[in-house]
């Protein structure tokens, strides 16, 4: 009869390959699909508080398998994410340490954390953070990031991105002339700009980034090959920086 530590030694590999079983139908003989099966009935008879472990180890392997797939992504993603000179960015334009932020200009979230990275800015002086517009919420968030990216070209688009994180009301034509105008934007050139096919590509190519290194909302926070989802504290930035700058 199987005990103890035996249990233990046994149970994980017999937990990953019944998990395995439907992919690796075609290797596995009845015998042999038989001896797993029997092997976990007999070590869940001996120790069922057995399972719960070797799910949280399966879990866990699951968990790490898909961050290595996410680093390979943000890997192969990489020129498009850091490299990019027409992103805009705030920050050290020479720093030598370079974050992405994916954000909504109509993000709840998005606006708690603008000031937790203002604060990192002002604490690490060697940052550039690539900022990259991710129209999630729908229209009025199209139409935010329309006009920051024509505010770019009058190189005006921090002035107008502060007073979009400020906003707390909605993003309308009304409010972002106001918007607009307090930045020092042509308007009428900013209308024009807005239109321009152009911007609508970048706006699709910030959307296929996201998805290829698995955005799944907003803020997110490429550091390294880390991606740090929702409004992380400062004290979670400051290590994660920390760490890459070594």
């Amino acid at each position: 009869m199987l005990r103890g530590p035996m249990i233990r030694r046994r149970l994980l590999p017999a937990l990953a390959a019944a998990a395995a079983l439907p992919a690796a139908a075609q290797g596995l003989t009845e015998a042999q699909r038989a001896e797993v099966l029997e092997l976990l009935r007999r070590a869940l008879r001996e120790d069922p508080s057995l399972l719960r472990e070797g799910l949280a180890a399966l879990q866990a392997a699951e968990e790490a398998e898909r961050a290595e797939a996410q680093r390979r992504a943000i890997r192969d993603h990489a020129a498009a994410l850091f490299r990019d000179p027409t992103d805009p960015f705030k920050g050290n334009a020479a720093g030598r340490i370079v974050l992405v932020e994916f954000f909504d200009a109509r993000c709840g979230f998005c606006k708690a954390f603008h000031p937790t990275m203002e604060e990192l800015l002002r604490r690490r002086r060697e940052l550039r953070v690539v900022l990259k517009d991710l129209p999630i919420l729908g229209p009025p968030s199209l139409l935010a990031a329309r006009a920051l990216l024509a505010a770019h070209r009058q190189e005006r688009y921090l002035p107008l991105y502060d007073g979009l994180m400020r906003l707390r009301e909605e993003v309308t034509e009304t409010t972002l002339r106001r918007e607009a105008e307090r930045a020092g934007i042509d308007w009428a050139r900013l209308r024009r700009d807005m239109a321009d096919p152009a911007i609508a590509r970048r706006i699709e190519e910030n959307l296929a980034l996201a998805r290829a290194i698995g955005v799944q909302g907003t803020p997110a926070l490429v550091v390294g090959e880390q991606l740090l989802s929702g409004a992380v504290d400062l004290a979670t930035l400051e290590r994660a920086v920390a760490a890459l700058a070594g």
